[in-house]
């Protein structure tokens, strides 16, 4: 199998001044990132009263403050982030930026029907007003070609989850598996894993059979037989189409049927639907605190954060 390759040129360290605020349910993520770019991890405190107000507190100080937090379950989470913020910018902050590995409301890129609010357009607005950067992992666009036109005036980096998932698939049994993206909107994610590792690959497609009915077929899908099969995207949900895709590849006479995501939004009885459907093991990244997201995605922040000049003015930046 090919190695994977790695930069040989090491990236900046971020300034002593710097620090990494993470909130409570991302203590051990942050702790991972703030290790590698050799800056101190200092907690965010939240307190929710029973009318459902949050106090948020943060502890400690730095010039730039980089906040912490996945935006999964987000309603709460995005005012307790700017209170965070806020706060960072009372006690002398000069740059907040913020790092969220899922970030929330970025598929809704338009309004469907009458009278609905285009929430990536909202959320993207709310956060350029509050701070001066943003670093988020393969973030759900549809019809956006770049997280910079949803969110403007600052500095907006979206990383790839690839090699981080390119390097667990390296370290597992799955050296002569087959990837499979479940549609076409996959495509993206399966190619940029499977190419480094010398992998086959397929995607799914939705065929539209009369007016209501879709049908979902695999191009190519007779060389799964007799080989395990990789389901391969950007997130699980309901997990109502890796169940369909797992079906087909079932039927086609795969070995066996795992998968591998970078955000994991299920609940708990969606991951035991999948597993009733033959998908064993399924695997995410960290980017939220699901049971089944183990792979760490502090290596490819690092690399994001450090390699960008933070000290400089970035609120001109555009």
């Amino acid at each position: 199998m090919p190695a994977i390759l790695q930069s040989p040129v090491l990236p900046t360290p971020l300034a002593m001044t710097d620090a990494i605020f993470a909130f409570p349910e991302c203590m051990t993520q942050g702790r991972e990132l703030a290790a590698l770019c050799d800056v101190p991890l200092l907690p965010v405190h939240v307190r929710r009263f029973p009318d459902g107000e949050s106090l948020v507190r943060i502890e400690g100080k730095a010039n730039t403050a980089f906040l912490y937090r996945s935006l999964d379950d987000p309603n709460a989470k995005l005012v307790e982030l700017v209170l965070a913020a806020s706060a960072l910018r009372d006690s002398g902050a000069s740059r907040v930026i913020l790092i969220a590995p899922y970030l929330a409301y970025m598929r809704q890129d338009m309004a469907f029907h009458e009278g609905e609010a285009v929430s990536q357009k909202v959320v993207g607005r709310l956060l350029a007003d509050h701070f001066d950067g943003i670093t988020t992992v393969d973030p759900h666009l549809h019809r956006i070609a770049s997280l910079a036109e949803v969110i403007k005036g600052i500095p907006a980096i979206s990383v790839s989850a690839a090699p981080a998932i390119s390097a667990a698939l390296a370290q597992s049994a799955h050296e002569a598996a087959v990837l499979v993206g479940p549609d076409s909107e996959s495509r993206q994610w399966v190619q940029s894993i499977a190419e480094p590792l010398g992998l086959e690959f397929l995607v799914g497609e939705k065929v539209r059979k009369g007016d209501r009915k879709v049908n979902l077929v695999v191009p190519g899908i007779e060389i799964v037989k007799g080989r395990s099969a990789v389901l391969v995207d950007d997130m699980i949900s309901s997990g109502t189409t890796l169940i369909e895709c797992a079906a087909l590849l079932h039927a086609a006479g795969a070995r066996s049927v795992a998968a591998i995501v970078t955000h994991a939004l299920s609940r708990e009885e969606d991951l035991k639907r999948l597993a009733a459907a033959g998908i064993a093991p399924i695997r995410a990244a960290d980017s939220t605190a699901s049971s089944i997201a183990t792979i760490p995605l502090a290596g490819v922040l690092a690399d994001a954060i450090r390699n960008r000049d933070w000290t400089a003015s970035i609120r001109s930046c555009v």
